[in-house]
């Protein structure tokens, strides 16, 4: 009897963390909260997750974190994401990459449905630029250009979306890269140094050499023309490509739905605040909100999408 007491007590014991209880919509969060940005800190998704993190913070009274988990593409933090329990104790900050072009490709360790968004809040404006004395300024000089000399590209991965629209836009206008290369920042110093001869990325890694006059702007990958270049016209202008990107809040599938409700109020809130209004102003980025059901329809309709980009993913 003994002996069996102490093995029920040693089990007790192993069980006592995974029975911890769950946050509930009244008293949630019960604990610290956590965001996971799968990327390195500085972009966009990473400021915008921080000021929300800070309002969420504000608002409850309890810690909350970004934790920036870069690797794979972002398969690592969303991974991450993926392993955590349902209680909204910890939400990943994704760009569409991770539930579209990622699970098609086989790179992710996780399912379509492993995720539930609680919202999007940001259209990128990833753009294509160069050094501002390259022999090109749009889409069709790059394409000549590249027929009679070499031209790297710096992107953010192959299973990354921008990456595949870029591609595709490459393939519909005649672009001929000669070599490419995958770099978690894509910045000023990838042109400076001569990495890439064009770079996709977004217009926040590169504020400081665009303001100097050292970078430019060849197309905007986004659904309207950059506040910050008006006279830039978008990728879709200039090649027919509409595809666009995106980053929203997702946490693990079953988290009851109305503590996704106030993670949601709480996100919203935060997009009004001047940090972010800032932001969108300095970078042409677009902060919005689409949740719920609007949210999954627009997952739903751009993983629908993201299939016909496949045959540029891995090329």
């Amino acid at each position: 009897m003994k002996k069996m007491a102490k093995i029920m007590a040693l089990a007790a014991l192993v069980a006592a963390p995974l029975a911890a209880p769950f946050a509930t919509a009244a008293d949630y969060p019960n604990r610290p909260v956590k965001f996971v940005v799968p990327w390195p800190p500085g972009d966009l998704e990473d400021v915008l997750t921080r000021v929300i993190a800070e309002e969420m913070a504000s608002e409850t009274g309890k810690p909350a974190t970004v934790v920036n988990k870069p690797g794979a593409g972002g398969v690592v933090g969303a991974s991450d994401v993926a392993r955590s329990r349902p209680d909204g104790l910890t939400i990943g900050s994704f760009v569409a990459d991770l539930v579209t072009t990622a699970l098609m490709s086989g790179n992710a360790p996780y399912q379509q449905d492993t995720f539930e968004p609680v919202g999007i809040f940001l259209d990128y404006p990833f753009v294509l630029a160069t050094k501002a004395d390259s022999p090109y300024s749009n889409v069709a000089e790059l394409a000549k250009y590249s027929q009679s000399n070499k031209v790297s590209l710096g992107h953010f991965g192959y299973q990354a979306l921008p990456t595949a629209i870029t591609y595709k836009a490459a393939d519909v206008a005649g672009i001929t890269f000669s070599s490419d290369a995958a770099f978690d920042m894509n910045d000023c110093a990838t042109l400076a140094n001569g990495d890439a001869d064009v770079i996709n990325t977004t217009t926040q890694l590169i504020l400081s050499c665009l303001s100097s006059g050292e970078v430019k702007i060849i197309a905007a990958l986004t659904r309207d023309r950059l506040t910050i270049a008006p006279d830039v016209p978008t990728l879709a202008e200039q090649t027919g490509v509409t595809q666009t990107t995106w980053n929203g809040l997702f946490v693990k599938k079953g988290t009851p739905e109305k503590i996704k409700q106030k993670i949601a109020e709480i996100a919203q809130a935060a997009l009004k605040r001047e940090e972010a209004v800032n932001l969108s102003n300095n970078t042409g980025a677009g902060i919005y909100w689409i949740g719920g059901k609007d949210a999954e329809k627009v997952i739903a309709d751009d993983y629908a999408n993201a299939e016909s980009l496949m045959q540029y993913i891995n090329r």
